[in-house]
């Protein structure tokens, strides 16, 4: 489920090529905070699934509602 859910959220990430040629920048519209920078866009798109991938653990580790991708959501359920 947590890959689907990496996949999904990876296909409406969003690069720019910065200025003068010093790589890639990379978000994902939805997921506060999750950006990443490479020399390439293999190498920036691999640096955001990582940071996207911490950002999921964290998120579950400290019970926050995570946003939905593509119809894909994971349900935090508060510890009693």
């Amino acid at each position: 489920m947590i890959q689907e859910y990496i996949q999904k959220a990876m296909q409406v990430a969003e690069y720019e090529l910065l200025e003068d040629d010093e790589g890639f920048y990379g978000t994902i519209p939805g997921a506060t905070g999750v950006w990443a920078t490479g020399s390439t866009l293999e190498a920036c798109r691999q640096e955001l699934m990582e940071v996207l991938e911490e950002w999921i653990l964290i998120g579950i580790s400290q019970g926050h509602q995570l946003p939905e991708f593509g119809g894909i959501s994971l349900k935090v359920e508060p510890i009693a």
